[in-house]
């Protein structure tokens, strides 16, 4: 299986495995966020495309391309084509430098890092069908109001995954009463009531509760001791996609 990068530019963007790290996670006490398992999957589960240069860009709020002003570090060869007002409306247009292809039935899923807060300017999503497509995407971004925004050297500007898009429209969302599957109603009140346990515990401060800190079933991939049940052999706590190579 390969995701084909096919640059459209003599200096590309650099595309790295999706990073984990989110600033906002970090400030918290222990940094606390990290033992959410669904967080940090979501944040390695495709591909960072980066920023070659820093630059500012300031939208004055009007309609029209001129109202956002760009400025980089540096001067940078092909800033202007990189980055730019395009579709107008506080509308930020990103060129990611690649051309992608994927197998057939795939296509990519393209947003800004998941997890990451940008204040003044949010991430538009879309997706691609990469398996036929013979020309690039844009990665593009919104003002949520008139003002200054910042990307730094080496933030993510872009992030891609792969999904199998067409299959997921034969799923039909199908509301059930727990008590219809007796086997998940029981491990559902074991977990329950194992919660409110360890919560008490918690504001009790216990000593053994506090020193856990945290129920880890989800991120172990383990059920409660009294489920009785054989842990997910497919569970993963961890993902490491891989870095881009050089094909012929």
């Amino acid at each position: 299986m390969e995701l084909e990068c096919y640059p459209t530019e003599n200096r590309p963007p650099e595309i790295v495995p999706g990073r984990p790290q989110r600033a906002w996670m970090d400030r918290f006490a222990e940094r606390h966020p990290y033992r959410c398992l669904p967080l940090t999957m979501a944040n390695t589960t495709g591909w960072d495309i980066l920023c070659p240069v820093g630059f500012s860009m300031t939208w004055d709020g009007g309609a029209h391309q001129e109202c956002i002003k760009f400025q980089p570090d540096h001067p940078y060869p092909g800033f202007n084509d990189f980055v730019k007002s395009h579709f107008t409306r506080g509308v930020v247009t990103f060129h990611t430098g690649y051309l992608f292809r994927t197998p057939p039935g795939w296509s990519l899923m393209t947003m800004g890092p998941p997890n990451h807060i940008k204040d003044g300017i949010q991430p538009l999503a879309g997706v691609v069908e990469t398996d036929w497509l013979p020309f690039p995407f844009t990665m593009n971004w919104i003002f949520t109001r008139p003002g200054t925004v910042r990307f730094e050297k080496g933030e993510t500007f872009c992030f891609i995954m792969l999904i199998q898009d067409k299959p997921m429209e034969a799923f039909q969302p199908v509301i059930k009463s727990m008590n219809s599957n007796p086997e998940l109603r029981r491990q559902y009140d074991v977990w329950a009531e194992k919660r409110t346990e360890f919560n008490n515990l918690i504001f009790k401060r216990d000593p053994e509760a506090t020193k856990e800190a945290w129920q880890r079933f989800y991120f172990k991939g383990e059920y409660p001791e009294e489920i009785q049940a054989e842990a997910p052999s497919h569970h993963v706590n961890k993902r490491r996609m891989k870095s881009p190579k050089l094909g012929t």
